[in-house]
């Protein structure tokens, strides 16, 4: 399984498309840090989208791509196309521009349009990825029929697209089991969280054995959002599996991001680390009380803790446990006092 990271694409519509390049590249910066191998950037509505009929960008296809290049790392970069919206020619811009891959986006019933696009990216010696939007609207075996056609066509994945976020893992598996009767091509899954199911699908994808599986951090996105990135991580790291990711560290680059650029309702980064670490958030005052003597960093302490004692908190033990621990004087991104007053005044 490789993650794609689209909380630039599809966080976009968040804030009506208004991300300056500044935004860009401190969020490909950052999203880059944490090892994400595919960041998607640009407009929601992908390459040439900026107008008044799509929403107008605060900045340029190109200028996000001269962004985000700065950054990238090792992080392949690449942006959507809707044919209608794209021309060719910007696919060629893109490529001139050292992204790496194109995805093409098409609804599912309306695929034709999708052909030159496709040709014109693997032309270019893009990697070609084809969601087919709005998947739902036709059936597992008309799907397999298409995907068929699209790995004729030389794309290197199609996509599952769940727009309205209101698929269930077992359409998700019926869609899967028909595919791969079929062809042989890689499948990916973008997932939105409209019935709250998008990382339980994202679950499932992976025990499936899709290829590519989309999320954001903290599930910014279109609508009520997407795949929540770090619930995805954490639930894959407790069924065992080493995802590579530094997991305080994902929890507060997706804070400082959802808080300071998509200016948007978070998810309280010392929440989601006591579902991780099976840490009851009632024992988190005396998280508080320790950190503040030993200068420690909150939710490693946690973490570690919670591989000791999952059921009650022992002072002593604790600082202890923070004694092993590197000191933190970094400014979190998250202002933990605040937290205290806010949630348990």
């Amino acid at each position: 399984m490789t993650l794609f990271d689209t909380t630039i694409r599809d966080g976009s519509y968040y804030v009506d498309f208004k991300l300056s390049s500044e935004d860009v590249r401190e969020t490909v910066d950052k999203i880059s840090k944490l090892g994400f191998p595919y960041i998607e950037i640009g407009h929601g509505k992908g390459l040439g989208a900026s107008s008044p009929e799509n929403g107008i960008s605060m900045a340029t296809d190109i200028e996000y791509m001269n962004a985000a290049n700065e950054v990238r790392r090792d992080s392949k970069l690449g942006f959507f196309c809707i044919p209608g919206i794209a021309k060719t020619d910007d696919i060629a811009c893109a490529a001139e521009n050292n992204m790496d891959f194109i995805r093409v986006g098409q609804d599912a019933d309306e695929i034709a349009n999708a052909q030159k696009y496709v040709l014109k990216a693997k032309e270019l010696g893009l990697e070609v990825m084809v969601n087919l939007m709005k998947s739902y609207v036709i059936s597992p075996n008309a799907f397999a029929e298409i995907a068929f056609e699209i790995q004729n066509w030389g794309a290197d994945a199609v996509y599952i697209v769940d727009s309205a976020g209101g698929m269930l893992p077992e359409q998700l598996k019926e869609y899967y089991c028909k595919i791969k009767e079929k062809t042989n091509i890689k499948l990916g899954y973008h997932g939105h969280n409209n019935l709250g199911l998008a990382v339980c699908n994202a679950l499932s994808a992976w025990e499936l054995g899709f290829d590519y599986i989309d999320t954001t951090l903290q599930g910014v996105g279109r609508s009520v959002g997407n795949v929540v990135a770090e619930q995805f991580l954490m639930a894959l790291e407790k069924k065992g599996v080493n995802t590579g990711f530094d997991i305080p560290r994902l929890l507060e680059y997706g804070y400082y991001i959802n808080q300071n650029i998509f200016k948007r309702p978070s998810f309280a980064p010392l929440d989601l680390i006591c579902g991780y670490a099976d840490f009851h958030s009632s024992n988190l005052k005396t998280i508080y009380k320790c950190c503040m003597e030993k200068e420690v960093d909150p939710m490693r302490l946690i973490i570690a803790y919670s591989k000791v004692d999952k059921k009650s908190i022992d002072y002593q033990l604790l600082c202890e446990i923070a004694d092993t621990l590197p000191i933190d004087t970094d400014k979190n991104p998250y202002d933990f006092r605040k937290y205290f007053t806010d949630s348990y005044h």
